[in-house]
Formats: structure tokens, sequence, C-alpha cells
């Protein structure tokens, strides 16, 4: 992700993350209460997730893949929308301010974690997109 120019105000979730594997592997969580991916997170990890080299920490089968939501009020209606890097290269100069949420999340159990959130985008303030009518709509 170097190529996110614009990439600020970054919070990190690896400590909370490191945590609840800890309870796991302690026995103090269950795996069903960790391993509970909503269908919808599943789905998208399925159809948007970008793969990654990493093996999943509870199952150790699959590799986990990566969902980057994008939010903000300069986004109008497409705030909320999973996007690709690449994606999210091109808008960090259309947009003035936005925020980016990973989810890293396993196929195979289910297993699902925020890694981080940032900041991206130009600085300069601008109005929302018109709202266009979407399939979705």
């Amino acid at each position: 992700m170097s190529r996110l120019w614009s990439r600020r105000d970054t919070v990190d979730y690896s400590l909370k993350r490191r945590a609840t594997l800890v309870s796991y592997f302690k026995g103090a969580v269950a795996g069903l209460e960790i391993c509970d991916a909503d269908p919808y997170l599943r789905l998208a990890a399925k159809y948007h997730g970008e793969e990654t080299h990493r093996p999943c920490p509870i199952c150790r089968k699959s590799a986990m893949v990566l969902l980057h939501y994008a939010f903000g009020d300069q986004l109008g209606q497409y705030s909320g929308r999973i996007k690709s890097v690449r994606e999210l290269e091109e808008m960090q100069s259309e947009f003035g301010e936005f925020r980016v949420y990973v989810v890293e999340v396993c196929k195979e159990c289910h297993w699902h974690h925020m890694i981080n959130s940032f900041k991206l985008g130009d600085g300069r303030v601008r109005k929302p997109p018109r709202r266009q009518r979407t399939l979705e709509d």
C-alpha cells in the first residue's frame, strides 16, 4: 500500500487482535465466538477479497483475504462500499477526505478481525457527488 501517498491518521488494531487470539489459544474464548463472520462479510470476502500470503491464525487452512471499506461524507451514496487498493489509489486524488477500514477474513473458518483504519484524500473540501440511480436503489 505504499502507493497510498495521502495515508494519515492510521489506527492499528493489532494489539486487540493479539489479545483475542491469546484468549482463544488459552481456551478462555470458544472458536464459535470469534469465527462468526456475518454471511454478508463472508460473501464480500469470497467475491471482493484481496488474497494475502498469511495463513489464518485459527484454522491455518487457507490464506486470509483483506477487504477495504471506504466511508466519508464526500463519497455520498458510495460511502460504505468495498474498494480495491487500485481504486483507493485513484480515489485519494478525487476526494478530500475519507476513512478506510481494513478487515481480514478467513473464507474457511470465518475468522475476521479489523486490521487497521486510516484516512485518505488530498485535503480539498468537495461536495458529495450527486445521487445517481443504481441497481441497488
